[in-house]
């Protein structure tokens, strides 16, 4: 009898580090390689239990004192738009939305440049040259998208320009944003929220569940607008489960107890290896 074992990744830790998210506080992340013919099954369960993807590597936040970051995703059949999310929808019907392989191009660099320049200019990002930019976007072992936003410039609309671009990730069950950025001057657009909107239809257009937002933050402002969507999951305590209401989850700040590295690996639910065809 031919026994299926589990595929087998080999996981490490980062160094601490300075939170991004929280003032005072040290991050940690527990990461493997994402790579091979397994990559895009790694990639599906992982995600379904916290991990996010960039490019070539799969992490999670294993921070010792804190349990604050939570991955967080959209049950879209049950998401209702807000009417502040309608009228952001409204505002921006004239948009173009463009689907493409994970390709960089001199526009999406410039927009990328712009944006960060502008809302995250001490950020991890800052000094990301062209080169590390189109690793980014093109290094992914997985089927990934870049879906681009467009608008004309004038009424006759004879030129177009980029508005946003998010790189998204294909899973089983649904998409993932892997990192979005737009034009900072289409600030009263709400281009941010609009993208996440426009992935909600690409989902059930899809025929898939959810929508993979990446981590919500609990006491992070930077995170506050994750928690505005409807039909909203975390994943906590080793399940997803409603995000109820944002301000109950103040414990995971100083959490109880942090497991070991070693027990958390342990407890890693991994994809089987695929049986074999002959």
């Amino acid at each position: 009898m031919r026994h299926i074992l589990p595929i087998t990744p080999q996981f490490y830790v980062t160094a601490p580090q300075a939170c991004p998210y929280l003032d005072g506080r040290i991050e940690r992340k527990l990461f493997t390689s994402l790579q091979g013919e397994n990559a895009q099954v790694i990639n599906d369960k992982l995600s379904k239990q916290g991990f996010r993807r960039s490019q070539n590597v799969l992490y999670r936040p294993s921070c010792a004192d804190c349990t604050a970051c939570m991955s967080a995703r959209i049950r879209v059949a049950d998401f209702v738009p807000s009417r502040g999310q309608r009228r952001i929808s409204l505002r921006n019907r004239n948009l173009r939305r463009t689907t493409t392989g994970p390709w960089a191009t001199e526009d999406q660099y410039a927009l990328f440049r712009k944006y960060l320049e502008c809302r995250h200019p001490d950020g991890g990002m800052a000094d990301m040259d062209a080169f590390e930019f189109a690793a980014m976007i093109e290094e992914t072992a997985v089927e990934s998208w870049v879906v681009e936003y467009t608008h004309t410039k004038d009424q006759w609309g004879a030129d177009e320009e980029l508005a946003a671009v998010c790189l998204t990730d294909v899973f089983d069950d649904g998409l993932s944003m892997v990192y979005s950025f737009y034009d900072p001057d289409g600030a009263s657009s709400s281009l941010g929220i609009y993208v996440i909107l426009d992935h909600v239809a690409l989902v059930k257009e899809a025929g898939l569940p959810f929508l993979y937002l990446g981590y919500w933050v609990p006491g992070s402002t930077k995170m506050n607008y994750k928690n505005l969507f409807s039909a909203l999951e975390i994943y906590k305590n080793g399940e997803w489960q409603p995000i109820g209401d944002p301000n109950s989850h103040v414990e995971v700040l100083m959490p109880n107890t942090t497991l070991p590295i070693a027990e958390q690996v342990s407890k890693i639910i991994l994809p089987e290896k695929p049986k074999p065809r002959f």
